[in-house]
């Protein structure tokens, strides 16, 4: 036991790694049926899905050509990844979660637009704007992006991060206000043992910090979306708590995060269908599913492809994959691939690659030679 009682034990991490969907329960795409038709888990360790036995399956003969110009080898597994009428969305963190890196430069203010800019070419949806709360330059970046949003009239949803906390929702809702630009709030609090062992943190802690960020939210007439930190480490019961009060204070969106670059494609499968399953038990299909992962083992991308194959409505990145630690899941590699394998529009690699651009010049961060879409290498080949 700790000096003031708690034990340590009980902060051992939940492993979604481990668990599976139960039987049939392989979560449908937006207003679908499910599929890949006979697609179904294979046993542990084997690697995720079997090919289906009919349906999308690729015909004989080797490969075969999808929507978006790639080819699929003949055995390969055929995730559904066509999403029909609603592509799924792409939400930009570069100039929220990726500055967070220690090796990252916050960007001057007009570099900050340029990559506004950048971002819309390539077809980005949303755009976080930043964490208002976290000091007066951030709430002064955040107002002029929103700013330069409205007046350009760029395509890109706005959205800024808050702390559980009315007040650092309120900073949100300030933005809003001398804007003019409607943001949904992504709050966050954690969700893991590790973090609510720390903390002295329990489940009704965190049903109030919850409601209290809803209700801040719905007072300023902005949308809200809960952000579970670290998620792919939280037991269901304590994921059960966060959804409840979640959709108790009228969230639009729940946000799974693999904060720590934990999960493989089979978790995040198995969390996806459990957080549909528990949503649609509260009566809440309405509410939908963002994805938020970074790279700490190497699968921020196949992580992020997995979560649209499992029906996520929205999924994070950020330009050049930047952030903390070995950064997050990179945006323009997501949109490269959601494009070759129908889940969005396609993008031209030369329009990816000035972005690529773009970020390299405003975060100070140089473009690796063998980046597969930017790096002189690629170029050369």
């Amino acid at each position: 036991m700790s000096a003031d009682g708690r034990d340590p034990g009980a902060a051992a991490p939940f492993d979604w790694n481990r668990a599976e969907p139960a039987p049939g329960e392989r979560p449908p795409p937006p207003g679908g049926q499910l599929s890949p038709p006979g697609g179904q888990l294979s046993p542990p360790g084997s690697g995720g899905l079997r090919p289906p036995r009919g349906g999308l399956q690729p015909p004989p003969g080797g490969l075969v050509a999808d929507a978006g110009g790639a080819a699929r080898a003949e055995g390969e597994a055929w995730l559904p990844f066509d999403r029909g009428a609603r592509p799924v969305e792409v939400l930009d963190e570069t100039l929220r979660d990726g500055i967070q890196g220690v090796s990252i430069v916050n960007p001057p203010r007009a570099r900050k637009i340029e990559l506004l800019h950048a971002m819309a070419s390539v077809g980005v949806d949303v755009v976080n704007l930043g964490m208002p709360a976290t000091g007066p330059r951030q709430f002064d970046d955040a107002c002029l992006l929103a700013r330069e949003i409205v007046a350009s009239r760029l395509p890109l949803g706005l959205t800024a991060a808050a702390r559980t906390l009315a007040a650092d929702v309120d900073e949100v809702a300030r933005v809003a206000e001398r804007t003019g630009a409607p943001i949904m709030v992504y709050a966050f609090i954690g969700s893991s043992p590790i973090r609510h062992f720390v903390e002295g943190w329990g489940p009704d802690f965190l049903a109030r910090s919850v409601d209290e960020a809803g209700r801040a939210a719905a007072a300023a007439g902005l949308p809200f979306c809960l952000v579970a930190e670290d998620a792919t480490r939280s037991p269901p019961d304590m994921l059960r708590t966060l959804f409840r009060a979640a959709v108790d204070a009228g969230a639009a969106r729940l946000c799974l995060c693999d904060t720590t670059g934990h999960v493989t494609p089979p978790g995040v499968e198995a969390l996806v269908a459990f957080a549909r399953r528990e949503l649609g038990a509260l009566g809440a299909t309405g509410i939908e599913l963002d994805w938020h992962g970074h790279n700490d083992r190497g699968l921020g991308l196949a992580a992020a492809l997995w979560a649209v194959a499992s029906g996520v409505e929205r999924v994070h990145a950020t330009a050049l994959g930047v952030g903390e630690r070995t950064g997050n899941t990179c945006l323009e590699l997501l949109v490269d691939n959601l494009g070759r394998l129908g889940a969005r529009p396609p993008v031209p690699r030369a329009r990816l690659a000035a972005y690529c651009a773009a970020a390299s010049r405003a975060l100070a961060w140089p473009v690796a030679a063998d980046h597969p879409i930017a790096g002189a290498l690629s170029r050369r080949g």
